[in-house]
């Protein structure tokens, strides 16, 4: 359906071209051209390329690896990655850099899969016309164009705790003859704000020079329960003091209503949106490809940071201002130099401020009780330490028990993250022997970790708490019963 989608809208772009209903896609009136550029590629081929297939690299801790030192003048049309790497949240400590012609700084500096639109470190699906990101969330694919007159290098720096067991990676790029006078630099930079500052808007861009500015995508993790969304984008161009654009809500800058929910687009979607509760997550993304925003001197993006709020006396305000915490990629073109507006974080930084407790499944294998076979721990490829607490029932008379220990009393948010394959059965989780939630459907064709589920706010005494998943079928599709529990967050609210 999504991807049904997306053609709808490519057909309806070629259409608008012109009246000619027999005009091809505009990416394809090319194609007959002959070309006049070299086909290039940097990968992570194995160098014995006729014997070996040795296709990945490893990244240590600390380590910054080179993944392409081109010669210009040229242009990159396409760059593929996909990664192995056990670390939960990977995606915020690599970082992605890019330099051009032998600058000192990076006109791209990204944590990896907030350059992709994946934002919060999640591995997401993203359909949009510059990014496309499949195998759930895990090849993620650029098709920005990155023109070049001297050279290019590329790096992905490890700032994790673990190493990066593969990364493959393909650089397509074209070597050219020359580049028109008037090329400009392709620039991403990340920003963020744990939680945003009081009293000034969310800074998205600010660049000096003369270029134009594509678009951003931008995550937001609630810190309060309610809608964030009433904040204004505001564009002030060449060192207007006054935005020239100037938006309706955070909701209508990124193109939906009423609200935003997910959904894929071209030029705007949302990769996530799990809520307006306190710790929810949304990433929405908003490409300016039809309509770049110029500048011959200075641009300055920002967005307020404003929604519902809860007052001292209890009532809610609609439209107040709110201290959530916000990160962003901003991407636009510019004549270099670049100044830069911001300074990535260190590692630990881009990861949220919280005292969330988290409990890996594995941990729990040698306390918990089952009505069924004995659960066990099983070796994963892909996430969060590798491992799970694997429970592999025949049937759905089955159900299995662990402890949920609780140091200190208080109201917290129940949260988990299950793995789903294609064997997997249907669960209901009870707390304390009461059902919370829905019954949960851990079916996938492939092997992957759920999405985030949320089980509710409770009150839970200092102590031994029990958590009980009990097996109520299968959808049909699944060849089997099984579970696998991959961790458990509690989130203090008081």
């Amino acid at each position: 359906m999504r991807f049904t989608t997306l053609l709808v809208a490519m057909l309806a772009l070629a259409l608008a071209r012109g009246a000619c209903a027999q005009r091809p896609l505009p990416m394809l009136d090319g194609l007959p051209i002959l070309k006049d550029y070299q086909a290039m590629r940097s990968s992570s081929s194995d160098p014995d390329w006729r014997n070996g297939n040795g296709d990945a690299r490893r990244i240590d801790p600390g380590q910054t690896l080179t993944l392409a030192e081109l010669a210009g003048p040229g242009r990159i049309t396409h760059i593929w990655f996909t990664i192995a790497d056990r670390e939960r949240f990977y995606g915020k400590k690599l970082v992605l850099k890019m330099y051009w012609d032998g600058e000192k700084n990076p006109s791209v500096e990204s944590p990896m899969n907030d350059f992709f639109c994946q934002g919060h470190g999640l591995d997401l699906q993203v359909q949009s016309l510059p990014f496309r990101v499949t195998s759930n969330g895990r090849a993620r694919n650029c098709y920005f164009p990155m023109p070049f007159r001297k050279s290019a290098r590329i790096e992905v720096t490890n700032e994790g705790k673990e190493p990066v067991r593969a990364l493959y990676w393909y650089i397509d790029w074209q070597k050219l003859e020359n580049l028109p006078e008037d090329t400009a630099y392709f620039h991403a930079k990340y920003r963020q704000e744990f939680p945003c500052r009081r009293g000034s808007d969310y800074l998205l861009m600010f660049a000096r020079g003369k270029g134009h500015y594509v678009g951003c995508n931008l995550s937001v993790r609630c810190r309060e329960p309610g809608w964030w969304g009433e904040g204004d984008d505001r564009f002030y161009i060449d060192g207007e003091t006054e935005p020239r654009l100037r938006g309706t809500g955070s909701e209508d800058y990124f193109c939906d209503a009423w609200g935003i929910r997910e959904l894929d687009g071209l030029f705007y979607g949302c990769t996530i949106m799990e809520g307006l509760d306190t710790y929810q997550r949304t990433t929405a993304y908003r490409f300016h490809i039809p309509d770049p925003v110029p500048f011959s001197k200075s641009l300055k993006v920002t967005i307020e940071h404003k929604g519902v709020t809860h007052l001292p006396d209890g009532r809610r305000a609609g439209y107040g201002e709110r201290t959530d915490d916000y990160s962003s990629v901003a991407y636009w073109y510019q004549v270099e130099p670049h100044v830069e507006f911001t300074k990535m974080p260190p590692a630990e930084e881009r990861l949220y401020p919280s005292d969330t407790i988290e409990i890996e499944g594995e941990s729990l294998v040698p306390s918990s009780k089952a009505e069924g076979p004995k659960p066990a721990t099983q070796n994963l490829g892909g996430w969060s330490g590798g491992a799970h607490l694997f429970f592999t029932p025949r049937d759905e008379n089955a159900s299995l028990t662990v402890n949920l220990p609780v140091e200190k009393a208080g109201t917290y948010e129940v949260w988990l993250y299950l793995t789903k394959s294609w064997d997997y059965g249907i669960y209901q989780a009870c707390l304390n022997g009461s059902e919370v939630g829905k019954p949960i459907d851990l079916y996938s064709a492939e092997v992957v970790q759920s999405p985030r589920i949320k089980l509710g706010r409770h009150e839970l005494s200092a102590g031994e708490h029990t958590l009980k998943f009990r097996c109520v079928g299968n959808n049909g599709a699944s060849k089997g019963y099984f579970f696998g529990l991959d961790l458990i967050e509690l989130m203090p609210t008081s």
